[in-house]
């Protein structure tokens, strides 16, 4: 219904158009004309040739060849329909006449217009319209263009966002498995700490939960995750463990990533090496509105690779993909130490979704 009532009103709309143009070929031509009331039936013996080769123009030549910018052949048959066109509009006006003087050939009156200007008014009709559709259809095309790069890039989005979740489904099951290994030892062991482990694994949990599958969270709760995990293992290593963490933080106001941080933290505590009996982990985050810098190190002797970890390649990728150029990563190992050093530039004034 929609469409018959689209077509219907096309129809109506070039009806009026050429009904306008047959009033301006008759008011052009009835300026010192010979042939007084029949101006308006000789301009009417016009009207098919120039519907016609304006159709053929809008309808053939622009969308099939110089939109198309298969220039030669727009430029050929181009020439081919203004021959034709010519030889029609002639043949027009001379029926036209011979039509007015009932085809007594001595009796034909002349037009005061010459057939050139006759000729140069068919054209401008036919070079105005089809400027206006040519420019509809550049219109179109751009719209087109504007919408096929929209589909492109939402695409785009939609791989990433579905590459980001299937990381996010690998650091889970790490996260998880290094945590329960952790509440086993204390379980193994009838630790009194246990209750507060649960507690504190309960929280861990209701952040994977409930805050990990958003794009962002407030700084302060990843933070809040963090400490988390470093109390479960604290308990786990008992007085073989010393962690420093400083945090100077300027907003509340300020977001990241979830779980950004935490592959770098794991792999500290899985990978760092007992020194005189301790293992010694120092960490801080200072943000401000436009930058977060992470810095972790831990006591080493150089005998594993942490960097090789699950969690360090995830974190690397997810890296590209949440903060292209806007990111720099420097891992720096040696017999002493093992450091990870993160600076971000994020956007001002981020919110949360």
């Amino acid at each position: 219904m929609h469409s018959k009532y689209k077509r219907l009103k096309q129809v109506l709309l070039h009806i009026i158009f050429w009904v306008a143009v047959l009033m301006f070929f008759t008011s052009i031509f009835d300026v010192d004309n010979a042939i007084d009331s029949n101006v308006f039936y000789f301009s009417l013996f016009l009207m098919p040739v120039t519907i016609a080769t304006t159709y053929v123009s809008i309808y053939n030549l622009i969308p099939n060849y110089l939109i198309t910018k298969r220039y030669f052949l727009f430029g050929l048959y181009s020439s081919y329909t203004l021959i034709i066109s010519v030889f029609g509009i002639c043949l027009s006006i001379f029926f036209a006449l011979a039509f007015l003087s009932d085809f007594k050939f001595e009796k034909i009156n002349t037009i005061g217009r010459s057939a050139v200007f006759i000729i140069a008014c068919i054209y401008i009709v036919v070079l105005i319209v089809s400027a206006f559709k040519l420019s509809k259809l550049n219109l179109k095309q751009s719209k087109n263009n504007v919408e096929l790069q929209s589909k492109i890039l939402s695409t785009q989005l939609k791989l990433k966002e579905q590459e980001l979740k299937y990381l996010k489904m690998q650091i889970h099951p790490h996260f998880l498995f290094n945590t329960l290994n952790t509440m086993y030892g204390s379980a193994l062991k009838k630790s009194d700490d246990t209750p507060e482990m649960i507690l504190k694994l309960s929280n861990l949990l209701d952040y994977l939960l409930y805050q990990v599958d958003k794009p962002i969270v407030s700084l302060e709760d990843e933070i809040n995750h963090i400490e988390d995990y470093i109390s479960l293992e604290k308990m786990r290593f008992n007085d073989t463990l010393n962690v420093s963490f400083s945090k100077h933080i300027q907003s509340k106001t300020i977001h990241i990533a979830p779980m950004l941080f935490i592959p770098f933290i794991e792999n500290s505590f899985k990978h760092g090496t007992l020194k005189d009996g301790v293992l010694t982990i120092n960490l801080s985050v200072e943000a401000n509105s436009k930058t977060i810098n992470f810095k972790i190190s831990n006591s080493n002797h150089n005998e594993e690779k942490p960097n090789n970890g699950i969690g360090l390649q995830n974190i690397r990728k997810r890296l590209e993909l949440l903060y292209p150029n806007r990111y720099t990563l420097d891992i720096d190992e040696n017999n002493a130490m093992f450091t990870v050093h993160l600076k971000l530039n994020i956007s001002p004034n981020p919110t949360n979704d």
